[in-house]
């Protein structure tokens, strides 16, 4: 089951936080077809949001393909998100882990790292549209023959 929460002070609206998280927990696997999502009013309690609100995030999450409500037994997952490996997606969360804290040590800030991250994303986007490529091995974490990633 799924925790959520709720950040006010973020610009981001309630019910896309409700289906970020959704779409991440879907993504690392901490939610998988099947699974049931919170009671709407379980999350109007949890949040301190509006039944609207979680109503709204549920109905998106239901027009993408990913839950199905089903009258009078609630909201499942229906369908995940990337096929990544668990163990992979283990390392590389530890690694960015590390490299978190060393950013937080260089006095980083959640937007300081979070413009960081992006600025990263769409540097290789840009890089991988105008060569016609796949992920380039740094960004993957693979192994060149140089021994470097």
């Amino acid at each position: 089951m799924i925790d959520f929460h709720v950040d006010r002070s973020s610009s981001v609206p309630a019910y896309a936080q409700l289906v970020r998280q959704v779409r991440e927990a879907l993504r690392l696997g901490r939610l998988r077809p099947g699974d049931q999502l919170p009671a709407v009013r379980a999350v109007v309690t949890s949040c301190t949001v509006n039944a609207n609100t979680v109503l709204k995030a549920y109905r998106e999450l239901e027009l993408s393909g990913l839950v199905e409500a089903r009258q009078g037994a609630g909201t499942f997952v229906s369908a995940s998100l990337g096929d990544a490996d668990p163990h992979v997606m283990a390392r590389l969360r530890a690694a960015l882990a590390r490299w978190l804290g060393q950013a937080r040590e260089a006095g980083l800030e959640d937007e300081d790292v979070q413009a960081l991250i992006a600025s990263v994303i769409a540097e290789d986007s840009a890089d991988r549209t105008r060569t016609g490529t796949g992920p380039s091995p740094r960004a993957t974490g693979i192994r060149t023959e140089g021994g470097a990633a």
